[in-house]
């Protein structure tokens, strides 16, 4: 059973930017393709971005295209999900999933 780790949400202003970061303590992350994705109080949990194992494939949805940016740092075994220019409508818990399985999320809070 994979336990995916997600870091770095936190308080930003809107403009501001994060780096989020997801890993998988004892398993090589590479054996995975990777997806983020958030939900909003109220609302459906949305697929964000993903990529593959790989990493020469990536996808983001529409909404966050050209300010989002998912990549593997292979070093390190993690999946880090860059997010720039971020606006209110990205606030929400991030999560990380892969296989079957989901993380506990991190809370990204987008507000002046």
């Amino acid at each position: 059973q994979l336990q995916l780790v997600e870091s770095g949400g936190g308080l930003v202003q809107p403009g501001g930017s994060l780096r989020l970061s997801c890993s998988v303590p004892g398993f090589t992350l590479d054996y995975y393709a990777i997806g983020w994705f958030r939900q909003a109080p109220g609302k459906e949990r949305e697929g964000v971005s993903c990529i593959s194992k790989s990493g020469d494939n990536t996808k983001h949805a529409d909404s966050v295209k050209g300010r989002f940016t998912i990549s593997r740092d292979e070093t390190k075994n993690t999946v880090h999900l860059q997010m720039i220019s971020l606006k209110p409508e990205d606030a929400g818990v991030y999560y990380c999933f892969a296989d079957q399985y989901w993380g506990k999320g991190t809370l990204v809070t987008v507000s002046s």
